[in-house]
């Protein structure tokens, strides 16, 4: 059984036992949380598609840890003008735990 759920803006394929990173959550380590934006949901062969969410369907999930991610680098360069710049940045993430998926 998985499911597509939208998650902080992102759609994320998921099924239980699953520990996946997502943009920060405001929600506290070790809390649970509910994501009730489901896409699409399979359930041993029988594929529910919702218009645009499928209705009824839950995902839960418990925040193990917030970090942050790799470092990015921004590079910039004009040719033959002198002019180059390099910016970085580290993502905030959240890395949770896929509890269980209700239909």
């Amino acid at each position: 059984m998985y499911a597509i759920v939208e998650i902080a803006g992102q759609q994320f394929k998921v099924e239980k036992g699953n520990k996946l990173f997502v943009h920060r959550l405001e929600n506290e380590e070790g809390s649970e949380v509910t994501f009730d934006r489901v896409l699409l949901l399979d359930n041993e062969d029988k594929v529910t598609i919702g218009t645009p969410v499928v209705e009824k369907a839950k995902v839960s999930a418990k925040v193990l840890r917030h970090c942050k991610g790799e470092k990015v680098l921004v590079f910039k360069k004009k040719r033959r003008k002198g002019y180059q710049t390099l910016n970085g940045h580290r993502q905030y993430l959240t890395e949770i735990e896929i509890q269980d998926i209700k239909a």
